[in-house]
């Protein structure tokens, strides 16, 4: 996985403040989990709220077909496909799960059982998610430092491969897998940033909430210092 899982994947910013600030979020989580090819154009949504939106609204400006899905039912998306054009439909969760190359997962971190498994099996996955205690509840594992936000939805997809841009702001990344943190790069410079590779999944940490690298708007020297000021516990 890659930790915008790599979703972070994702992916954001240079839109407007709202979009940016949705993007700076999602770039403080996303892993990945799996092999890309050139060959890899679509990309499935499974959660489209501010993060998700924004995602896709970067990803079909540079070329890829969306399906984007929710927890509402696709007709209530049919606005934001409208806005998207002909590279996007909606679906289900699950269809959207089988019908992308790459799958990014932006949804309340307390929703995360919910996210289909099979249909991401051998996939990369984006994970946006962080953990808000005060929405999720409280966590002993997280509070305590014995894993991390990504490390959750990978142990719930443990055939997915999850992944947490000189001048460039930079946006972080961090997975178990090269090919998974190779696409999360490839994205990231496609949406007109550098990026800093945290490590493998048990590292992105370091970019979940309330740490120096959260959202931190900085190019790759100042995201790296930044990255090795945050502490394990809060």
């Amino acid at each position: 996985m890659f930790t915008l899982w790599a979703a972070w994947f994702l992916v954001k910013r240079a839109l407007s403040f709202c979009s940016e600030r949705g993007w700076r979020h999602a770039a403080g989580n996303i892993p990945s989990t799996r092999i890309v090819t050139a060959t890899m154009t679509t990309i499935g949504f499974i959660g489209s709220g501010n993060i998700g939106s924004q995602v896709a609204r970067k990803a079909v400006e540079n070329g890829y077909d969306v399906v984007v899905s929710n927890s509402r039912g696709p007709e209530t998306l049919a606005d934001l496909v409208a806005e998207l054009g002909p590279r996007a439909r909606a679906a289900t969760a699950t269809e959207a799960a089988g019908a992308g190359d790459v799958v990014v997962v932006s949804i309340p971190f307390n929703a995360l059982a919910a996210v289909p498994v099979e249909p991401l099996a051998g996939k990369i996955v984006l994970d946006t998610n962080n953990y808000y205690w005060e929405r999720d509840g409280r966590i002993s594992d997280l509070d305590e430092g014995n894993t991390t936000v990504t490390g959750y939805l990978q142990a719930h997809l443990p055939e997915s491969r999850a992944a947490g841009t000189p001048g460039r702001r930079a946006l972080v990344t961090a997975s178990d897998h090269t090919d998974a943190a190779a696409f999360v790069t490839k994205l990231y410079d496609e949406f007109g940033y550098d990026t800093v590779n945290a490590g493998p999944l048990a590292e992105s940490w370091r970019i979940e909430r309330d740490r120096p690298a959260y959202g931190v708007a900085a190019d790759v020297a100042g995201t790296t210092e930044a990255l090795s000021r945050a502490q394990r516990t809060l």
